[in-house]
């Protein structure tokens, strides 16, 4: 009885240590990169750097408000097209499709979950950059390269997909058969119980998985940086290239760090996101526990 006691106490300090740990590690992370960024934060203010337009670091100026805006509209572009696609397909593999078609489905979601992430950067750029430059754009605009934000968000978006739809599926999969049995016996439609029943209960779990996309979403890189254009620029449309502060610190860090500030500020904008992202995800876990308490 004693031996129990004890293994049990033991487990227990190791999992509440392994959890202080994990915990640390954000605290680690976060203390490095404020103290990596402390010289350009000395040297400009804190306004300044996220409220400027202007990027010329051999000059001294630091502005990170292209940057910001377009790692906003890549990441806005993703989610908003990738959202109904992966809710759409979600409730369809089920609550409607045959047994065959999950079996087919499945392994494939897996397959481009598990892709590098440079795949789908030269796909962006084989597929996705001519239709834009030859077929979107011109409707639009007179001129394109192709290498816009709307290139970026559509690659974002397929990289994404394959999780929002296993998350969502794993999501509608766990709701009781019964809630559904009880609201067709009542006269129902399929689409009536979808929407009232299916989408209903699951509302906290389907704003969890958007807000895990969207922070998966903000940190991608490497495709990102191959098709949006790399243009410092604040951008007014999707059709216009960007430049997304993951793009920036991965094209840009290793290099040129001779010019004075250049590192502290590569530094910075990894604080950036890195703040975002947290924020981001507060604010959205108290607002989800509001709805939680409304909608269970």
């Amino acid at each position: 009885m004693k031996l129990k006691l004890i293994t049990d106490k033991s487990a227990a300090g190791v999992m509440f240590s392994l959890t202080l740990l994990s915990l640390l590690l954000v605290v680690v992370i976060a203390a490095g990169l404020i103290f990596k960024s402390m010289p350009i934060l000395e040297e400009h203010s804190l306004w300044e750097l996220i409220s400027s337009s202007k990027w010329k670091p051999a000059r001294g100026e630091f502005g990170f408000l292209p940057f910001i805006v377009g790692t906003l509209w890549v990441t806005g572009i993703a989610i908003l097209w990738t959202l109904p696609v992966a809710l759409l397909t979600s409730i369809f593999l089920t609550e409607n499709s045959k047994r065959w078609v999950k079996k087919a489905v499945f392994p494939i979601l897996d397959i481009l979950a598990g892709l590098p992430s440079v795949i789908y950067g030269v796909w962006g750029i084989v597929v996705v950059v001519p239709w834009i430059s030859d077929w979107l754009a011109p409707m639009f605009v007179e001129f394109s390269t192709g290498y816009t934000l709307l290139t970026g968000g559509i690659v974002l978006g397929i990289m994404i997909l394959p999780l929002m739809v296993s998350l969502f599926v794993e999501l509608f999969s766990a709701t009781p058969m019964e809630m559904r049995e009880a609201s067709l016996s009542l006269g129902a439609t399929r689409w009536q119980t979808t929407k009232f029943v299916l989408l209903r209960k699951n509302f906290p779990g389907i704003l969890a998985t958007v807000i895990l996309s969207i922070s998966r979403a903000m940190g991608e890189t490497i495709a990102v940086l191959m098709v949006c254009g790399n243009i410092v620029q604040i951008p007014s449309s999707p059709l216009d290239g960007g430049y997304p502060l993951p793009a920036l610190i991965a094209n840009n860090y290793g290099e040129m760090l001779s010019i004075p500030m250049y590192d502290s500020a590569l530094m910075f904008a990894a604080l950036i996101l890195f703040v975002v992202v947290m924020v981001f995800n507060i604010v959205s876990r108290v607002i989800l526990r509001r709805i939680e308490n409304k909608y269970i």
